[in-house]
Parts: structure tokens; C-alpha cells; sequence
């Protein structure tokens, strides 16, 4: 599942989120007032101090939030390969927005009660929406048993998903939750959000200034897959051919699961052309290609 392309290429807007949100939490953990940006009734609703959604979208107020948001951002920059840029700032920009919206919510509320008086900061809504996508459309590759406990090549997402959950308890288990509900919405096609575009210059913005430099670029799909001697590749060469057989272009479903697993879109097609679009053999093939 961890297969594919490493570092932010063909994420930029994954890069820019992580950036935005270490950066902002080094800068204000610096300056002790990290703890001072969770949202609250007082600030957003009393003082109008609207300013201060901006930092808590992003910045998280402790090292162990920071750094499991920041693996979590990370891991899922799997979806932004998958759907595109374009879109994928799109789903960005809606999870945040409806996540905080029921954030405030939940606030007013709650503004009579003792329950919570702010919530944890951090890109909370975000991270949870993806739980959705990663638990509806992300496959398991393989299964394991640990002391007579079944688990998964997914189980560490959970949780490192459930650690960040109740990392502040009520305070981080109201933002999580609203995450799940704003990637549910977003799911469902509410207002027709998965049909929707940026402009082409937010796009072109987020590739040039954020995309990787060429230096890190990884070599050409070519060398992982079209040269990998792997078995499975020359059971799939060595089988009888009748004829001068047509390569059948692999479905673009097929492809889409493949780099939804991770793996890159050009490595997957290339993959499902040597495997005959046997999805299968396919997923074989970039798995040992990793190997070598």
C-alpha cells in the first residue's frame, strides 16, 4: 500500500498543506501561544475575532498532534494523485469549510453548557474527511496476526488516525468527528461539490511554487516497472500467444484502484498492459518492482 511514488511529486497542494501547517505551528508554539488557538465561543462568537480561524485550521498545538497530522497529511497525498489537483484543493477547501462551520456550530450550541470551552486546532476536519475515501475506496493488500489480533497493512493509518482523534480528548474528538461528516458530504455529492473546479490559476499556482524541484523528481516510470525481472512479469511474457493478439488499453477503473493503493498512474497502466488488465498480477508486478 505504501508502493508508488515517494516525496510530493504530483501532490502540490498536499506540500503546501503540510508546509502551511508545520510552519505555523513551529512559528506559534515559538511564541507560547499555541495553546491560545483552538476556537472558542468567547473569541469567535463574543469578540468576533474571525481572524483566528485561519491558524487553527492548520496549526496544531502540541508536538504528538503535529507530528501524526503531519504523517497523516502526508500518507494521504495518495487521493491528490488520484483525483487531481484541481479537485483535490476543491476537497480541501470544502472539508475545512464545512468542518469549521459545524465547529462553530457546536459552539454556540454549547456556549451555556461547562462541556468544552475551545476546540483543539489543527487541520482536523481535513485529515478525518480522507478517513473516508481511505476506508470506502483503499484496498488491503495483505493481512497479518499479532498476539492472536488481526491486522492490516491499513491498521497503522487507523491509528495513528485514532491517536490524533483523542489526542485532546473532547477538545480533538468534536473536530475529528465533524471531519468524518464534512468527507460523508463530500461523498454523497452534496450540492454537486465533487463536479466543481478551481480556476486554472490556482492550479498552475500550487504546481509552480509548490510542486517538487526537478532534482527530486523520481527517474521515469519506465525503470520500475518496464525493466523489473520479476517472475510474475515472465510468467505474463511467457504465455502462448495466438496471433499478432491487440494490447487492449487497460480500463481506467483498474488504473484509478492502482494509484488509489499508491502506486503511480504511469507505472500502474504500464503494469496492467504487461498483466493482460489482470488487476491481480498487475498489483504483483509493482510490488516487486519495489523490491529491486
Amino acid at each position: 500500500m505504501q508502493g508508488g511514488i515517494s516525496g510530493f511529486q504530483n501532490a502540490p497542494v498536499t506540500r503546501a498543506v503540510v508546509l502551511a501547517s508545520g510552519l505555523l505551528s513551529v512559528v506559534f508554539s515559538a511564541q507560547r501561544r499555541a495553546r491560545a488557538l483552538g476556537i472558542s465561543y468567547q473569541d469567535t462568537i463574543t469578540n468576533f475575532r474571525l481572524w483566528k480561524i485561519f491558524p487553527s485550521v492548520f496549526a496544531f498545538q502540541s508536538t504528538p498532534e503535529l507530528m501524526f497530522g503531519l504523517y497523516l497529511l502526508y500518507y494521504f497525498r495518495v487521493f491528490e494523485r488520484q483525483i487531481g489537483s484541481n479537485k483535490y484543493s476543491v476537497f480541501c477547501l470544502f472539508t475545512i469549510t464545512a468542518s469549521s462551520l459545524l465547529e462553530i456550530l457546536s459552539l454556540v450550541i454549547m456556549k451555556d453548557t461547562d462541556y468544552i470551552s475551545a476546540l483543539a486546532s489543527g487541520p482536523y476536519g481535513l485529515i478525518f474527511a480522507s478517513f473516508v475515501p481511505f476506508f470506502l475506496d483503499i484496498p488491503v493488500t495483505s493481512r497479518f496476526c499479532i498476539f492472536g489480533l488481526n491486522f492490516s497493512d491499513k491498521s497503522f493509518i487507523y491509528l495513528a488516525g485514532l491517536q490524533l482523534l483523542l489526542s485532546s480528548w473532547k477538545r480533538s474528538l468534536i473536530p475529528g468527528i465533524f471531519g468524518l461528516v464534512a468527507g460523508s458530504l463530500y461523498r454523497l455529492n452534496v450540492l454537486g461539490i465533487r463536479k466543481m473546479k478551481l480556476p486554472q490559476v490556482i492550479s498552475s499556482f500550487f504546481a509552480r511554487y509548490f510542486a517538487p524541484s526537478p532534482g527530486s523528481t523520481p527517474r521515469p516510470s519506465r525503470s520500475l516497472v518496464g525493466n523489473t525481472p520479476s517472475q510474475t512479469g515472465r510468467a505474463v511474457q511467457n504465455q502462448p500467444s495466438t496471433g499478432f493478439a491487440p494490447i487492449v488499453e487497460p480500463p481506467e477503473s483498474s488504473v484509478a484502484m492502482l494509484v488509489s493503493m499508491g502506486f503511480d498512474g504511469n507505472n500502474a497502466r504500464q503494469a496492467l498492459v504487461r498483466a493482460r488488465n489482470d488487476i491481480n498480477v498487475a498489483t504483483n508486478i509493482l510490488l516487486e518492482a519495489q523490491s529491486h
